[in-house]
């Protein structure tokens, strides 16, 4: 249901966006929102400017004819927007009418963002000019206003490219011109410029400060309606700014399960504003029975499980096309058990925000980054997009923590070394400025927690309220990097600090991790969940670490390591067909079994295998009888393709909150015969609710076959003869076959079958997609892609596009000796973490090789003459014929999801 949701909604809101007059209707800010507004979404007028000449030639009048239309506000080159990406200047023209009833106000022209240089005009007259990309400016366009009747705004944007600007990563889709909705509003003449509520909750209390747009002449009185009160505080005569604290008894928290939020009408005189706040805290406090700092909500310890979150359209880049889309992006993240998102590199929309504080999600902030050098420029951007950010975003609940620099982006300076070559060096002037960054966000904001450097390659941290870090490996790396990471935790440690500056007791989280960019010049298409799972069994059993990241929400145009496709289509793990009942949100679990970095073992047939267990319990719930019982079963394939099944055990557990413990270990027989078996584990309480699930695999070898029946196997790589209108080849050494287009591989079966009066065909194919990868191209390696370089998400070698909505079938026609027996339907060319032996199989070089990747079980029944000629002869020939163009694989005992070769299974009975 799920898919089909995020289809509909997908559907709904490309279809709304490009279809209503006005996209993006609802008000652009619930936390600031006045009653008397105009959104003035929707079409445009339009004109590229690209030899600079509109301001000789008087566009600023407003009579000038312009050539096209534009879909605001998406920015121009967006598919949404209705125009090409054309010239770095462009014009905008619109008609408004401003109604008699707003005589008496001071009526503004806002826009929420326009990237970079915005210059604005009614009737030709100047309403000013605003630089930057991200936060919303206004101009005051009461003097020049003739009620009733039509006047025309006209907007210049001169968005060439400034190295001090703050581009972030709009390589994705630039962010050009007007990206958030324009509108007219009436405010009082003395009106609310911003309003900011502190909650306490230890207190029982909340703080109110904000500012007026002008000072008053007159004493007025702020009235605020909250929580069926009203309160009052005097702004005293010739104040602009005001501050006052009230009670709030009993206050019902904001919180992740439960998002409440306080609705607030301020009135000042004769302007009236509508906001919220939640009655929440942000601190740090150790994980209770620790010295451990974690990051703390409500004064309760917060595991944080994140993911990046680039905040991309693939129609509107940093526009979405409806609010519904901008809803389900926040509930996508809560259906999979995370408890917040990092915006990456971008100043995010306010009604996302909205979402975020109204559905219950926590999101760290990040402000955007240059690609220039830290020059005064630059500071100068940063410091005023910072202090606007906070500005603008300080009543939503939802966000945690600001993030002032990304992995040192735009913080190096070149210079020249001893042997006159030129250096890219983070400098300690440099350094000290970031410091005062962090500072410069603390003085605006105590209620929250600040980063000064989200760290990567080198870098280190300065002054920081977290010590975050990046990494992404190999899911065979995590145990050996997490044991060192431990090691080095601690206050007063120097790691990933720079010089002068040390680790206090800042809560250590990940705030950038996957498997992605941690094989050889990797960037995806790789299957998330298998190596996300090596991952998240090896993080629980570091409770030093306080919470990660999860690169990334969505794929974007040349990264494919999301949870969703762009356009928010399902990936599929196939958890559920390996372990009954369990989900991708398993893995973000409360609760957690871990079974270690190894989720795959190679086991003997008919011995004891040990399946280690840690306890992860980040959660102060009681439980019934303050135990638990970790059940587990052992069910799986074996080698003749039957599924065997065998009784469950369990054991009884002691269990309190907050519980991190490694458990004995579980010894578990494995099966007699040879296969690819799961000790499946539910942890329950004492009343049977399940509160986790998780699995370890064995690939079991060394046993026997049961008495009378012989099977006769051949390699993948054993083809007889191989003809294919593409390309064929085999993947490690022969444990997989490819080929693409329409053809055939014909397989030889031989042996001593004299007893044999029943058997059957047995192999697992799939579907062969020819990626780019496998038909050679650009090295990804050179590729500039945090500039937006763009690629086939196959393109990497070592790809493997994971299982998602859109399949690759083919048609495949099974003939034996000749003779035409059976056709067969593929759905797909999947890989995803039902691909066990696919993944097992790999070697630890930083390489992939069809990692994943699997098929589909195909057995044959033979008929009494298919038996008749194998006794005579001792052979059989089978043909696999595609003719539709899907292609063909197929998979051995060591590779795919099956543990058995090509194979003719026969028996005496």
């Amino acid at each position: 249901m799920k898919s089909i949701y995020t289809l509909v909604v997908l559907f709904i809101g490309l279809n709304a966006a490009m279809g209503q007059s006005i996209p993006l209707p609802e008000h652009p800010r619930p936390d600031f929102e006045r009653a008397n507004w105009q959104n003035l979404n929707g079409i445009w007028e339009f004109e590229f400017d690209s030899l600079n000449v509109g301001l000789s030639q008087n566009w600023t009048s407003g009579t000038a004819d312009f050539s096209k239309e534009i879909n605001v506000p998406f920015p121009w080159g967006s598919k949404l927007s209705g125009v090409a990406d054309e010239a770095d200047i462009a014009w905008y023209k619109k008609s408004i009418t401003v109604s008699e009833n707003w005589k008496g106000k001071r009526t503004f022209f806002t826009i929420g963002a326009s990237d970079w240089e915005t210059t604005v005009w009614i009737d030709g007259k100047l309403l000013g000019k605003h630089e930057g990309g991200y936060t919303p400016f206004s101009f005051d366009l009461t003097e020049h206003l003739t009620y009733g009747k039509a006047q025309n705004i006209v907007v210049r944007v001169d968005d060439a490219r400034r190295m001090f600007t703050l581009y972030g990563k709009q390589g994705y889709g630039n962010a050009r011109g007007i990206w958030q909705t324009a509108y007219l509003e009436a405010r009082g003449s003395t009106y609310i410029d911003y309003l900011h509520f502190i909650p306490d909750i230890d207190k029982g209390q909340f703080t109110i400060k904000g500012e007026l747009g002008a000072a008053s002449m007159r004493s007025e009185t702020l009235e605020l309606s909250v929580a069926g009160k009203t309160l009052k505080t005097e702004i005293k005569a010739g104040q602009k700014r005001f501050e006052a604290t009230f009670d709030l008894a009993n206050a019902h928290l904001w919180s992740i399960e439960d998002p409440y939020l306080y609705d607030v009408t301020a009135t000042v005189a004769d302007d009236k504003v509508k906001s919220y706040f939640g009655m929440r805290k942000i601190s740090v406090t150790n994980l209770p029975g620790t010295d451990i700092p974690y990051v703390a909500l409500n004064n309760k310890p917060l595991y944080l499980q994140l993911t990046l979150d680039q905040s991309y359209h693939p129609e509107g880049f940093y526009t979405f096309p409806t609010d519904e889309f901008m809803k389900n992006e926040i509930q996508l993240c809560k259906d999979i058990g995370l408890n917040g998102l990092r915006t990456h590199i971008k100043i995010d929309i306010p009604r996302k925000l909205y979402w975020a504080d109204k559905l219950g999600l926590l999101v760290m902030a990040d402000l955007p980054n240059s690609w220039g050098e830290p020059d005064a420029d630059a500071q100068k951007e940063s410091e005023y997009t910072l202090r606007e950010m906070i500005k603008r975003d300080f009543n939503h609940p939802a966000i945690f923590s600001w993030i002032t620099f990304n992995e040192t982006w735009g913080l190096k300076t070149e210079v020249k070394n001893e042997n006159g070559d030129v250096d890219r060096k983070y400098l300690p002037k440099t350094q000290y400025w970031v410091a005062s960054m962090y500072y410069l966000a603390k003085s605006l904001d105590q209620t929250r927690l600040v980063e000064d450097n989200s760290i990567c390659c080198g870098a280190g941290h300065t002054e920081t309220d977290i010590n975050s870090w990046h990494a992404y490996l190999p899911g065979y790396e995590w145990e050996a990097f997490m044991t060192n990471l431990d090691e080095n935790t601690f206050a007063g440690s120097t790691a990933d600090f720079e010089d002068g500056f040390t680790q206090r007791n800042q809560p250590m989280i990940n705030s950038e991790c996957g498997n992605v960019w941690g094989y050889d010049g990797s960037t995806g298409d790789i299957d998330w969940s298998y190596d996300y799972h090596r991952m998240m069994n090896v993080f629980r059993q570091h409770p030093k670490m306080a919470g990660w990241l999860y690169t990334e929400h969505h794929d974007v145009i040349n990264e494919w390591n999301g949870y969703w496709r762009f356009d928010r289509t399902m990936k599929y793990t196939g958890l559920s067909e390996i372990a009954k009942g369990m989900e991708d949100k398993d893995f973000h679990s409360l609760f957690y079994v871990s079974t270690g970095q190894d989720i795959t073992q190679t086991g003997k047939a008919g011995t004891m295998a040990t399946v280690p267990i840690y306890i992860s319990c980040h959660t102060g719930e009681e439980l019934p009888q303050s135990k638990m019982t970790l059940e587990y079963q052992v069910t799986g394939i074996d080698v003749l393709g039957n599924e065997v099944s065998f009784p469950a055990e369990s054991k009884t557990l002691d269990y309190t909150p907050w519980m991190q413990k490694r458990e004995a270990p579980l010894s578990v027989k494995m099966p007699e015969m040879d296969g690819l078996y799961t000790v499946t584990l539910i942890l329950k309480d004492m009343n049977g609710r399940a509160l986790h699930h998780n699995f370890m695999n064995f690939k079991v070898g060394g046993g026997a076959n049961p008495a009378g029946v012989s099977v006769l196997e051949v390699s993948p790589k054993d083809v007889k003869n191989a003809d294919w209108s593409v390309k064929s080849w085999e993947v490690m050494d022969g444990l997989k076959m490819n080929g693409t287009g329409n053809g055939s591989f014909e397989y030889v079966f031989t042996g001593d079958v004299k007893k044999a009066k029943s058997g059957y065909l047995l192999m697992e194919l799939g579907a062969k997609e020819l990626f780019a990868k496998d038909r050679g191209g650009v090295d990804l390696i050179d590729m500039d892609y945090m500039l937006g370089a763009i690629a086939e998400p196959s393109q990497n070698k070592n790809s493997y596009p994971m299982t998602d909505e859109t399949k690759f079938p083919s048609k495949v026609t099974v003939s034996i000796n000749g003779l035409n027996v059976k056709n067969v339907s593929l759905e797909d060319d999947p890989a995803d973490h039902r691909g066990i032996l696919s993944w097992h199989s790999q070697k630890e070089d930083g390489l992939l090789h069809d990692a994943g990747s699997y098929g589909y079980m195909v057995k044959v029944p033979l008929t009494k003459n298919q038996l008749k000629a194998l006794r005579k002869d001792g052979l059989l020939t089978v043909k696999l014929t595609v003719k539709n163009g899907g292609g063909l694989a197929i998979y051995g005992k060591d590779f795919g999801r099956f543990p058995f070769n090509p194979s003719i299974v026969l028996s005496e009975k």
